[in-house]
């Protein structure tokens, strides 16, 4: 019979006994398990080759909407002496002469203009005449629409503030095409009925009147001071 231990005293080491065997437990024999399904998802388009842009809404950039082919380039206006010829930042002009000059070492012909507004002289090389904006004056039915376009309720340019609509003005009298400039004179005097102009938008009335009045009065047969009474009206209209 094996004492009990007393508080403190060491207790021998049991040695263990038999181990009760276990019953055997069925394993239940589970499936194979599948590989979980991906997660459904909307059907996309496919995707675009690696090569393809994508089509941006933005005038003139790659791929854009508005892209089409190329415009083809006006032939090279081919002017004679006295005719007359429109430059995009002078205006009306006569073409005095066509000369052959040498510069920076390379020869070749100008036409020489002299500016009607105020006599400056103007050299254009005739080989960059189209590249420079040098054209014909306008028709007498290129001369109506101008005027048609004076005359329409609508403003061209409304974006803020001023300082951006004062750079979209000047692009669109620095492009030397009549219809932009006469949007531009149409959008100056249609302000000045509602305010006093500031000093640069009264440069932007002047700018667009001086280089559509002359080439307008040449188109309609009409002296500047008829043509401008015409404008004035359409503006008090």
């Amino acid at each position: 019979m094996t004492r009990p231990a007393r508080f403190g005293s060491s207790v021998p080491p049991v040695a263990p006994g038999p181990v009760a065997a276990k019953s055997p437990v069925k394993s239940r024999s589970k499936p194979p398990s599948k590989p979980p399904e991906p997660a459904v998802r909307p059907s996309a388009p496919p995707a675009a080759p690696p090569t393809a842009q994508r089509p941006s809404f933005r005038p003139g950039a790659p791929g854009s909407f508005f892209a089409g082919p190329p415009l083809p380039r006006p032939p090279a206006p081919d002017f004679v002496v006295g005719d007359k010829a429109v430059h995009p930042s002078h205006g009306v002009g006569e073409v005095t002469g066509i000369e052959e000059r040498e510069i920076g070492g390379t020869r070749a012909k100008f036409y020489i203009l002299r500016i009607l507004d105020n006599g400056m002289k103007v050299m254009v090389p005739t080989s960059a005449a189209t590249q420079v904006g040098l054209r014909y004056v306008m028709s007498d039915k290129e001369a109506t629409n101008i005027l048609s376009t004076m005359r329409a309720r609508e403003v061209a340019v409304d974006v803020q503030p001023w300082s951006r609509r004062f750079r979209v003005y000047t692009e669109m009298i620095k492009s030397g095409s009549p219809i932009e400039i006469a949007k531009v004179l149409r959008d100056m005097n249609r302000l000045k009925f509602d305010k006093e102009l500031s000093f640069g938008e009264r440069r932007l009335l002047d700018q667009a009147k001086s280089l559509l009045l002359k080439e307008l009065s040449i188109a309609k047969k009409k002296t500047e001071a008829e043509m401008s009474e015409e404008i004035a009206r359409i503006f008090s209209a």
